[in-house]
């Protein structure tokens, strides 16, 4: 006979609403042991070759059999099976979409409830950490090849972590003052702790002996050319850091902010401990967020934790259309930020100081589909109304920073503003690679690790096997919009 089954998951304990709304520390609290080999036994344990979960995995996590050696309390040997592809586990298990990836396909939810795969990849990575357990990484014998690789976020990370496992030098250069890229400047204390990156990062840096250069703007502080000139090959994995505003009246006026801008201060700079931390940002009583994904929620949870009273979402759809995980979303509204549905910004206005006082707002109606294939926000006829704001976000979007684009003569730019690649993530400069959000437009960090890892395999198969460079570059596909 077969085990009993338990249908329903084991849930995570996580900060009450009330308490966590005054503090940046983590929402989820994360399994204990005993929870975790609980969930972990809801597993049917598929065959490994057909377990339909590691179909949606990006980074092609052997999912059963890291369950497995969990279930035998083998933390090591489990944690030795994720980081055989994933490099960033403790960072995946947090953020990662699983809902929308592995855990969609897992044969569980025919039963009851499916397998709570992150949590549980979360767990590993954690106890690991908390334990001082190092898993064992093989390592081919050292080429005398070197790659670097522009940007320290999860592509460029993934791309590092599977090459110096190749037997390459790795040369990881990186224009902020911390490793991380968006892992550290975009996904606040609460969701993603810094001390997680750090340790990730370290390991890389310690264990697996990459080279991490900071401060370094390449194609400013380092020419292009010099770094191409001094490697084998070249991934750029430089993210999209610029973010999208609308041309309404307006968006230059105080307490206007990007959600990049906003929380980069936050997180990065820690002006929530201002005058601690001497970046100053405004705290006032109410404040909007435009936009309906992850980042409009990480903007608009961060506000109220440095002292909004009021907190507003504007999102010009309805919420069925929202890009934020449902997991976020339920946060945002259990901490009481509110909502308000198929409304888009016409018009900011400020008093005679230039500071932001009214927004001007006009109410949608969906009829239509936009090339997105969603039904399109259009604008009811005299449904203007104004929201009385201290600050404002958008959160609509961002795009790859043309600073390094334009340092590269030769490397071809699509209509969105992305690096031209193709299937192989080779652009248009010989030995040169790239992917993630520089190639996509803003996406998941999943998605950019899964683009690092498919770099390193195409960078490697160009270094050992002199793969011929193409002569048509083929279009990435681009994820955007908001």
């Amino acid at each position: 006979m077969g085990k009993d089954i338990n249908k329903n998951r084991v849930n995570v304990p996580e900060q009450d609403p009330r308490a966590r709304i005054h503090n940046f520390k983590e929402v989820n609290l994360g399994y204990t042991l005993e929870m975790a080999i609980e969930e972990a036994n809801r597993c049917l344990q598929c065959p490994e070759a057909k377990a339909p979960c590691r179909k949606g995995c990006p980074v092609e996590v052997n999912i059963p059999a890291f369950i497995e050696k969990l279930l035998e309390r083998d933390i090591k040997g489990s944690l030795e099976v994720i980081k055989e592809t994933n490099s960033l586990p403790g960072i995946t298990g947090r953020v990662c979409p699983q809902e929308e990836q592995c855990e969609v396909n897992c044969m569980m939810g025919k039963l009851g409830d499916t397998i709570n795969i992150g949590k549980l990849e979360r767990f590993v990575a954690d106890y690991a950490r908390d334990h001082g357990i190092i898993g064992e990484t093989s390592v081919q014998e050292e080429k005398d090849k070197k790659v670097a690789i522009v940007g320290s976020g999860p592509s460029g990370i993934s791309c590092a972590f599977d090459l110096i496992k190749a037997g390459y030098e790795v040369n990881v250069m990186e224009a902020l003052h911390k490793e991380g890229g968006v892992l550290v400047y975009g996904i606040p204390e609460f969701r993603l702790p810094k001390d997680t990156v750090r340790y990730e990062v370290d390991y890389l840096k310690k264990i697996m002996g990459v080279g991490f250069d900071t401060n370094t703007i390449v194609g400013k502080s380092i020419p292009f050319d010099k770094v191409l000139k001094e490697h084998d090959a070249v991934f750029i994995g430089s993210g999209a850091g610029t973010p999208r505003f609308l041309n309404i009246p307006g968006v230059n006026l105080k307490g206007v902010y990007s959600a990049n801008e906003f929380l980069t201060r936050i997180n990065l700079m820690k002006a929530y401990k201002f005058p601690e931390y001497d970046t100053p940002i405004k705290v006032g009583r109410r404040l909007g967020v435009i936009g309906g994904g992850n980042v409009a929620m990480d903007a608009a949870r961060s506000a109220l934790r440095i002292g909004y009273n009021e907190v507003y979402i504007l999102y010009r759809r309805n919420r069925e259309y929202m890009t934020a995980r449902e997991e976020e979303i339920h946060h945002a509204e259990e901490e009481g930020v509110q909502f308000m549905f198929l409304v888009s910004p016409q018009e900011l206005i400020g008093d005679q100081n230039g500071n932001l006082l009214v927004a001007k707002l006009i109410m949608n109606e969906l009829k239509g589909e936009d090339s997105s294939g969603r039904e399109r926000p259009v604008p009811i006829e005299d449904s203007e109304f104004g929201l009385q704001l201290d600050a404002l976000i958008f959160a609509i979007g961002q795009k790859p920073n043309r600073v390094l684009f334009n340092e590269i003569p030769d490397l071809e730019i699509t209509d969105w503003g992305t690096v031209k690649a193709n299937e192989h993530l080779q652009t248009t400069v010989p030995g040169v690679f790239a992917g993630g959000d520089a190639v996509r437009g803003e996406a998941t960090v999943v998605l950019a690790m899964g683009d690092g890892k498919a770099a390193a395999r195409n960078i490697t198969d160009y270094l050992e096997n002199g793969s011929e460079w193409p002569d048509e570059i083929n279009l990435a596909d681009f994820s955007g919009g908001w």
